[in-house]
């Protein structure tokens, strides 16, 4: 089959029916060929709109469980229609905007469905990063009282993990913090970063054990003919910049806390794929994920936010 369609018009025609995007998942999940998970047997027949049956010993399997789309009372012809809507906006979009765009019954299917997305943006397993790496923090939050710098209140720290690829970022990485203290940023840059990578930082004392854990560690300073404005971190910098824009302009910066890890999740993932000629890859890649992860609900969803390992 064709990995993924290239335009609207493609997708639109690849994806009119609700056998049609079945049949896509099915590929998805079973690249390969169908393992039966109660006999292994490798061949089945399609039942009803999303239900497989095996061949030897007549279980019926559903190609949705234990995806994203699991226990789902809409179509997979509206799920496929909000997952290109999401991929093949530059920005993103709004739970009001996909609500209204899709038509569907309330904001709280629109919210949750966008976060159930967001999950699959993360690609089970992934590499990390290597090479030369910078690694800085930023505050994400609106304006609030008390102490300034590394040590502000009542804004989420997040660590920004940039790839260094010649003169540009490569990919990178976003991890939310408890605080800046050595403990929590090496435990983020172990997260992100292979060993033996070289980690360029500032001189905030919180990195300097990072040798200890196999990285080679390097500290930007200010040079002797440069003045004090020089920007020691501009790749994680310009992240950071790149990073807030997003989240005050297709979310009017009305990100809780609580939720914040969907929303880097997502911005990583995007950005990862900056380059990517034709949006359908992204739709592609995002199918992929979702019918690998594990189902969550709107209450777990709600309650939880994202679970932190």
């Amino acid at each position: 089959m064709d990995k993924y369609p290239k335009t609207l018009l493609e997708f639109e025609k690849k994806f009119s029916s609700e056998t049609a995007c079945r049949d896509y998942l099915y590929q998805l999940r079973w690249p390969n060929e169908f393992c039966c998970p109660r006999c292994g047997h490798n061949k089945a027949w399609p039942v009803g709109t999303v239900l497989f049956q095996c061949a030897r010993c007549n279980s019926q399997v559903s190609v949705i469980a234990g995806t994203i789309f699991h226990g789902t009372r809409k179509s997979l012809t509206i799920w496929f229609r909000a997952i290109w809507w999401l991929v093949g906006q530059k920005n993103g979009a709004s739970a009001l905007g996909l609500k209204r765009i899709l038509g569907l019954g309330s904001y709280q299917t629109a919210w949750a469905w966008l976060h159930k997305l967001r999950r699959a943006m993360v690609t089970p397993g992934q590499d990390r990063l290597g090479g030369i790496i910078e690694v800085d923090e930023t505050y994400i939050g609106g304006e609030k009282p008390g102490k300034p710098g590394r040590g502000a209140a009542g804004k989420s720290l997040v660590v920004i993990a940039a790839q260094i690829d010649g003169k540009r970022i490569g990919r990178i990485r976003l991890r939310r913090v408890p605080d800046a203290s050595g403990k929590s940023l090496a435990g983020a840059v172990q997260e992100v970063a292979a060993k033996e990578s070289v980690i360029r930082t500032d001189g905030w004392k919180g990195y300097n054990k990072l040798k200890r854990f196999g990285y080679v560690h390097e500290i930007a300073r200010v040079g002797v003919a440069e003045g004090p404005g020089e920007n020691l971190l501009p790749y994680c910098h310009r992240v950071a910049a790149l990073l807030k824009r997003w989240l005050l302009g297709t979310h009017q910066g009305a990100v809780s806390h609580e939720h914040l890890d969907y929303y880097l999740d997502e911005f990583t993932f995007r950005f990862n794929r900056r380059t990517s000629k034709y949006r359908g890859k992204l739709f592609y890649r995002l199918l992929q994920n979702a019918v690998c992860i594990e189902p969550v609900t709107f209450q777990q969803i709600v309650k939880n936010g994202r679970e932190r390992k």
